[in-house]
């Protein structure tokens, strides 16, 4: 394994160890990563007007989203943290809010559930493997996100929409290679979250496209459309046309989940061995990572998965605010960075992690510890066939 000595700003880190492992030009995102931005950012959360500005695209000003989510994805802020946080909020501005929350949870409890499954159409079909380019930049509106994509790693959510729909609904390429294109770029990228929403605008989960059209560019991005060099031939005018799309032979695991325990992960620790390190995973960074909190004494492990890297060619601004995260922990706790493989440390040393509820959470072994992960409302077996059949299940 090759250290990463956090020694460094994380430009130079990645130009100096991850050759290979990234995708275009080398850069940091303005939404700073690491626990001391994380708290700061819920310390100075204010919602007041959120419901009716959270799909705001653009003046930034204007804006009623939190900016929350980069932290929220790698439990820096755990859902429970900041579901709590807005209890005072004015009630239609909490509610929606909350909403969002647990629509996060949602993505997170149908990911434990089907797992890779999420990668296929769920109930309906819809282009999923062609490939090409759906995001052609001669419409301003487009090449204003795409930039914002990937300068800083982070939209709104109206403007999420808009990219996934263009990509499929407009110019026809495959959803899979869209949502690959924008996971790359998420400095918040989950595919727990991009997959289902990439599923839902497509019209996979719910057989109703989202159509993109200059209406919702003229409501969200007020005097975009008067800048763009094609102002008066706009190519998307008019909605797309609609089309009915074909329902999907019924999956039986999204009305019952058959193993419950797998999908929700330990209740209670599970130790089988002592501990000799804490293994971070990218999917609980914060301060408050059970199996760190439980072991306050032992020197806490990274590893970038070199061989995901690799593959997955993530911006080197998703990277970036992991160094940064990193980099801020290691100031309060002993800590070590490595690329190589976590799956064959976990083999190699006795460690405790937190659970995970993704896929890749299976490849670990004979682990000494594995803790609760920290959900928002534990996962139900039953309905997760859409969002409002499994909030009626949360009893809510």
């Amino acid at each position: 394994m090759l250290e990463v000595v956090l020694d460094k700003d994380p430009l130079t880190i990645i130009e100096r160890d991850f050759r290979g492992l990234y995708s275009g030009q080398v850069g940091v995102s303005s939404i700073l990563g690491g626990q001391t931005a994380a708290d700061r950012a819920l310390s100075t959360l204010d919602i007041s007007g959120y419901a009716s500005s959270r799909s705001q695209v653009y003046p930034k000003n204007k804006r009623g989203a939190s900016v929350l989510s980069p932290y929220i994805r790698h439990n820096l802020l755990t859902l429970g943290e900041v579901h709590e946080a807005v209890h005072d909020a004015p009630f239609k501005d909490r509610e929606k809010f909350r909403d969002e929350l647990y629509w996060q949870e949602y993505a997170r409890h149908l990911y434990a559930r089907i797992g890779v499954r999420l990668f296929e159409n769920l109930r309906f079909s819809a282009n999923s493997v062609s490939k090409g380019n759906g995001w052609p930049r001669e419409m301003l509106c487009i090449d204003e996100v795409v930039s914002e994509l990937e300068t800083e790693g982070w939209l709104v959510n109206q403007s999420r929409m808009w990219l996934a729909s263009h990509w499929t609904v407009r110019n026809e390429m495959g959803w899979l290679h869209g949502q690959e294109r924008m996971h790359r770029e998420l400095i918040d990228g989950s595919r727990a979250a991009n997959l289902l929403g990439w599923q839902w605008t497509v019209g996979a989960g719910t057989g109703k496209q989202y159509g993109f059209a200059k209406w919702q560019v003229e409501k969200r991005a007020p005097g975009l459309c008067e800048r763009c060099t094609l102002r008066s031939k706009c190519p998307i005018q008019e909605f797309p046309d609609e089309f009915p799309m074909h329902q999907l032979e019924s999956d039986p695991i999204l009305d019952h989940d058959p193993d419950l325990s797998r999908t929700t992960g330990p209740v209670n620790p599970i130790r089988t061995a002592k501990a000799e390190f804490v293994l971070l995973t990218i999917d609980s960074l914060g301060d408050s990572d059970p199996a760190m909190a439980a072991n306050p004494d032992l020197p806490v492990i990274f590893i970038f998965n070199q061989q995901a890297l690799a593959k997955m060619q993530l911006s080197s601004r998703r990277i970036a605010f992991y160094l940064q995260t990193l980099g801020d922990l290691g100031s309060r706790r002993q800590l070590n960075v490595f690329i190589g493989d976590p799956y064959q440390f976990s083999r190699d040393h006795a460690v405790a992690v937190t659970h995970a509820p993704v896929p890749s959470f299976n490849k670990f072994r004979d682990l000494a510890e594995i803790h609760p992960y920290p959900w928002l409302r534990r996962p139900h077996s039953g309905s997760i066939r859409s969002f409002s059949s499994w909030r009626r299940q949360l009893g809510r």
